[in-house]
């Protein structure tokens, strides 16, 4: 009985020995070569997009990323630069699209005269595009694109 167990301790740690060495020598699209128990350089940042044009949400509800640059911008307790071009009363000067009306709301769904302090950080849900080429593939296809595939009746 103790031989069965020290035998199966021994096969034990040496599972655990093997997977760790394998595991230190995986490569893949995001950490490049760097052993998962290292830490690798940072990648370089790349510019931020620029445009004017509005990118097709990928499923409901997804708040809009933002197109053009918001480098610089001042988003804190003291300003939000975002509501100099995005707020109700800037946006016939500005042609940008309002700040939609579910930012009015608090938590009760009661409707406030301004933007509800619970979503006054737009960048904790609005994200700046970059330039950078996807690091790991990806062939997502859109609800409507998988819809208008579909023939009467739900064959394809």
């Amino acid at each position: 009985m103790i031989r069965k167990s020290s035998l199966l301790a021994v096969v034990v740690v040496m599972a655990a020995a093997s997977t760790s060495l394998l595991a230190q020598n995986v490569s893949s699209g995001l950490r490049g070569d760097t052993p998962l128990n290292d830490e690798g350089p940072a990648a370089m940042m790349t510019p931020q997009r620029n445009t004017s044009e509005r990118e097709t949400r990928n499923y409901p509800e997804q708040p809009p990323v933002i197109p053009h640059t918001t480098e610089g911008y001042q988003i804190d307790i003291n300003g939000n630069k975002c509501l100099s071009c995005h707020a109700r009363a800037r946006t016939t000067e500005s042609k940008a699209p309002m700040v939609s009306i579910t930012h009015f709301m608090d938590r009760d769904g009661q409707f406030l005269a301004s933007v509800s302090p619970r979503r006054y950080f737009c960048t904790q849900c609005h994200v700046p595009q970059h330039t950078a080429k996807p690091p790991v593939g990806n062939d997502f296809t859109d609800i409507d694109s998988v819809l208008s595939h579909v023939a009467p009746g739900g064959r394809r």
